[in-house]
């Protein structure tokens, strides 16, 4: 009888643009197994599992797929692809009997207990909390979401959410001022239209625009320009976009009261993690009035590691069997 330890799983992570694909003993990854594919060289996620499938030896016992889009009872839409994903197919393509489809940050909740300390870096210490204590996940990079993870005596809940599409906060005339720029320009503004490797990029823009100067640079440029010092305009745009993260961050911590901490993650949000504190991330965070001192008892932590949605999908899979 199959049971979480000695689960053989197959999980795969479906971006807009790549899908990577392995093999788990557990919870645990096997990193010599992991291949990446191109979407664009094929149809449908049934021809990506398929390729890889033809080079394995075993039928995995499970399979799950963490992909970026909404999910509905089984089925997920692609958001940057017209593609669409459900158990049933997953199914058929792999050969596993059990089968899970999860929105990609629902599966980075899901690894939260399986993440090795030395890929989670303090931002904020916040205060101890219990082990019940609700978390959050925030990921930003190509898109922008978040997610709450609960734990029920030994079950992991991660509600699935389409967060960076709320609409984006402002609480001062510069923040009014970026707002009104992006809605004549991409129409109504959400997290996303600023929490993103292309809101980055628009903040940056923004920013030229009011000055009158045409310089522009994208999402690597701007930050390139950050590390270096070379450009107050890319430091101004990190400041307004790191502001924007603490409020939204903020935000979302007094909706869900992710006493357990709030997890930071994806390309964007790494790259940001030397400047967060130096450019007022703490501050905006904590800018909530009387309920400012209440702010610190949350932690914030950044995680870097790039297999936590495969090892999050496996940990799913290991609970759903037990």
């Amino acid at each position: 009888m199959t049971n979480s330890t000695t689960l053989t799983a197959l999980v795969a992570d479906l971006g807009g643009t790549n899908t990577r694909v392995a093999l788990t003993d557990g919870a645990t990854v096997r990193t010599e197994t992991i291949k990446r594919f191109r979407n664009a060289d094929h149809p449908d996620l049934l021809s990506v599992l398929r390729a890889y499938m033809a080079d394995q030896t075993v039928v995995p016992d499970a399979a799950c797929v963490a992909m970026a889009g909404p999910v509905r009872d089984g089925v997920g839409e692609l958001t940057n692809l017209s593609w669409t994903v459900d158990r049933a197919s997953v199914g058929a393509a792999t050969g596993a009997r059990t089968v899970a489809v999860l929105n990609d940050l629902q599966a980075q909740g899901h690894a939260l207990d399986h993440l090795k300390p030395e890929v989670v870096q303090t931002i904020l210490p916040g205060q101890k909390a219990g082990e019940q204590a609700a978390r959050l996940v925030i990921g930003v990079g190509t898109g922008m979401n978040a997610a709450a993870v609960y734990r029920l005596d030994d079950r992991t809940l991660v509600p699935p959410s389409e967060a960076g599409h709320v609409s984006l906060p402002a609480q001062n005339s510069e923040e009014l001022r970026l707002l009104d720029w992006i809605a004549r320009k991409h129409g109504t503004p959400g997290f996303e239209d600023v929490l993103s490797g292309r809101g980055f990029e628009r903040v940056y823009e923004w920013l030229c625009d009011e000055a009158g100067i045409d310089a522009p640079l994208d999402a690597g440029g701007i930050m390139q320009a950050v590390n270096d010092g070379s450009n107050t305009m890319a430091e101004d745009a990190a400041r307004v976009f790191i502001r924007m993260l603490g409020r939204a961050a903020g935000n979302l911590a007094l909706v869900h009261l992710p006493f357990g901490g709030i997890y930071l993650i994806g390309g964007v949000a790494r790259h940001f993690a030397p400047h967060l504190l130096r450019l007022e991330f703490e501050e905006a965070f904590q800018d909530k009035g009387r309920f400012s001192d209440f702010m610190e008892q949350f932690p914030v932590h950044l995680v870097d590691d790039d297999y936590a949605a495969l090892t999050g999908s496996a940990a799913h899979l290991g609970e759903l069997i037990g």
